[in-house]
């Protein structure tokens, strides 16, 4: 949990966990992992959908703007700072009403949701990319040519525990937290304020090499609330209307652990219960604790920065693989460094699921043959200089179902089996 404000009542932890009871162990052989979410209220996903909100804002009026937007936020306060070089003529002020819009949207609309993005302090501080970062990446370079932004390692995965190749944990965690919100915004639950965090802990076992989920260990809900609601309302509520429509009845059983509002009372939530900041929650928004993470947020970055595009393509590569059936799990490294187009490596593991016959290194081939990973052709193949990125800023970057998403359509390789 993580804040606890105002009294503890006692009753309310009580109620809160009616049904937390001994830990069932998993079965022989099976092992427990867990995910976590925020939702789009919490500090540091307000951070990134602003900062991806510039980057949008940018892109509709130069696709060849470059962008380093960082952001933070503190109580009724919101800062964008960083580097952008754009031939549109964007002013503070219109920085400063993109900052507005987008913290309207989430709902920050009242001192004591913790923002109101009427009367809230935005400061601004934006300077100009440096030219010696410029001429070594992009000036006067044909698309093929661009070099990476800078330095680093990304990766990719992609499990067949479920049909968007995701792992279920990050899925659920994921999807209870957009549940939430759909529920306060259409007004369904109208004690919900926007911040909030989930986590769902599922027993597995392993198929060799394969994540095979069995059922729904633990599920956690912290969400933000009025004064009004009692906590008897809120875990009802939260069972009914939202674990409930997200949860595959199939994992649930009468020992599914509910931790939900545990600390029994979070009132005072947003920017005012924490301070936010850009790019904190890059295991949200990639693939839960699973595979492996290079380090390099997404948020606030125009694509020749390879922490995002590569990060994308590297999704694209490893869902290719698990939904052409050359493996059932698969996790994608590549690496480039400041400047240099091509990738200074590119790693592919199964973890032993690869199909018969093949091996890894038959894997590798593949990519090779049939991925071009230079940024300038991952931009240009997956269309990444489009006004898309706010939408992706909460609620994860993998396993989304949205046409702009076109790191999530498949490659074809039907052809290499």
């Amino acid at each position: 949990q993580r804040r606890v404000m105002g009294d503890f009542n006692l009753v309310s932890c009580f109620v809160a966990h009616t049904d937390c009871r001994m830990n069932v162990e998993p079965a022989p052989g099976h092992f427990l992992f867990t995910s976590e979410s925020v939702n789009e209220g919490h500090p540091d996903k307000i951070c990134d959908q602003v900062s991806d909100a510039v980057v949008d804002a940018c892109f509709k009026l130069d696709p060849e703007a470059k962008i380093a937007c960082e952001t933070c936020t503190k109580t009724n306060m919101i800062m964008i700072f960083g580097e952008i070089t754009t031939s549109a003529n964007i002013t503070p002020e219109q920085y400063e009403q993109v900052v507005r819009e987008a913290a309207k949207s989430i709902g920050y609309d009242a001192e004591e949701k913790g923002l109101n993005y009427k009367t809230c302090n935005v400061i601004v501080a934006i300077e100009a990319q440096s030219p010696d970062i410029a001429q070594g990446v992009h000036v006067g370079r044909a698309v093929e040519d661009i070099g990476a932004g800078d330095q680093g390692h990304m990766f990719g995965y992609a499990t067949d525990e479920t049909p968007e190749c995701m792992p279920l944990t990050h899925l659920l965690a994921t999807q209870i937290g957009y549940r939430l919100t759909e529920a306060r915004k259409t007004g369904q639950l109208p004690w919900l304020r926007p911040d909030g965090k989930t986590q769902v802990t599922i027993e597995y076992k392993n198929d060799n090499g394969a994540m095979v989920p069995v059922r729904v260990h633990t599920i956690v809900i912290s969400t933000q609330h009025n004064e009004d609601v009692t906590q008897e309302q809120i875990v009802r509520e939260l069972k009914e209307y939202i674990i409930k429509p997200v949860v595959p009845a199939q994992y649930l059983d009468e020992n599914t652990i509910y931790h939900l509002n545990p600390s029994g009372r979070f009132v005072i939530g947003g920017p005012h219960g924490d301070a936010g900041l850009t790019g904190r929650k890059i295991i949200i928004d990639s693939y839960g604790g699973w595979g492996a993470h290079g380090g390099g947020a997404f948020s606030g970055k125009d694509p020749t920065k390879v922490d995002r595009s590569a990060a994308y393509a590297a999704r694209w590569v490893a869902k290719s693989l698990v939904r052409s059936g050359l493996c059932r799990r698969c996790l994608v490294q590549v690496s480039y460094a400041i400047g240099v187009a091509h990738p200074l490596s590119i790693f592919v593991d199964s973890y032993g699921t690869v199909k018969a016959g093949k091996t890894d290194r038959d894997l590798l081939d593949i990519v090779k043959r049939n991925f071009d990973l230079r940024p300038g052709c991952i931009i240009r193949d997956l269309k990444l200089k489009r006004p898309i990125y706010q939408k992706l800023a909460a609620y994860g970057h993998f396993g989304r179902e949205d046409p702009d998403f076109t790191w999530e359509t498949t490659k074809d390789l039907s052809s290499e089996l």
